[in-house]
């Protein structure tokens, strides 16, 4: 039960302040969220806990719980990009991690083709197949798993524990693509034969047929949904200031 509601209260606070309503520079009480919510202190607490590692907000005695700015929110934080991309920003949350994609996943792809565990090399070609299978029979929900975990694979057989740390977000923009009805009833038939190709070119040891497939497939994605962020501002932090 306090794992519930701790939850409920971390999806209750985290997507109103992500969606704006409520607004940047508020303080929240945690008396007034135990009586609002009707749970303990020490619910409230957990629930604060995982929204300041998010970088949603900061508790400070005396003052409260104080909301912050979108710039000191974690990026990769997979709270965060879920309540983003629910948001009416979502076209934002969208084009920053197709961009980027765009720019790790074909290196990813080019360094698994040259140091990739045989292990991997096989698991990829294993996947593929089956994204192959389910993309054509037309089963999203599986097709969307194996796709996952193919491009999870990749940035782990490119033996760079940051590129393969990137899993997480990058499943995370898959699924909302999914979620949010931007994904065709049937993946294209173009867009199954990169990610055979991909997988063939780091069996092969080919390493500019593994970047060149996975860049055909980031392009197209970025196409394919590059409309909708058409009139988001970009989000500029100041990178000197400490978070």
């Amino acid at each position: 039960m306090a794992t519930s509601l701790h939850a409920h209260v971390v999806e209750h606070l985290g997507s109103r302040i992500v969606s704006g309503q409520i607004p940047r520079g508020s303080i929240i009480l945690a008396a007034d969220l135990e009586q609002k919510l009707q749970v303990s202190r020490s619910v409230i607490r957990e629930a604060v806990r995982v929204l300041a590692q998010c970088g949603l907000v900061n508790s400070t005695k005396r003052v409260g719980i104080r909301v912050l700015s979108a710039e000191h929110w974690n990026p990769y934080d997979d709270h965060v990009i879920r309540w983003r991309l629910a948001s009416d920003h979502r076209g934002a949350q969208l084009r920053s991690l197709t961009e980027l994609r765009i720019a790790v996943e074909p290196m990813a792809a080019e360094l698994a083709a040259e140091v990739a565990p045989e292990a991997l090399r096989k698991e990829l070609m294993l996947l593929s197949a089956q994204m192959n299978h389910y993309g054509r029979m037309g089963d999203l929900r599986r097709f969307l798993e194996l796709d996952i975990r193919f491009h999870a694979a990749v940035l782990a057989a490119s033996g760079n524990e940051m590129f393969a740390n990137l899993a997480t977000p990058i499943g995370a923009i898959l699924r909302g693509r999914t979620d949010l009805g931007l994904m065709p009833e049937r993946p294209h038939e173009e867009a199954l034969l990169w990610h055979q190709s991909v997988a063939d070119a780091i069996s092969n040891a080919d390493p500019a047929a593994a970047r060149r497939n996975m860049e055909s497939i980031m392009r197209r994605t970025h196409n394919e949904i590059s409309g909708l962020w058409e009139d988001e501002q970009r989000l500029f932090v100041d990178a000197s200031k400490p978070k």
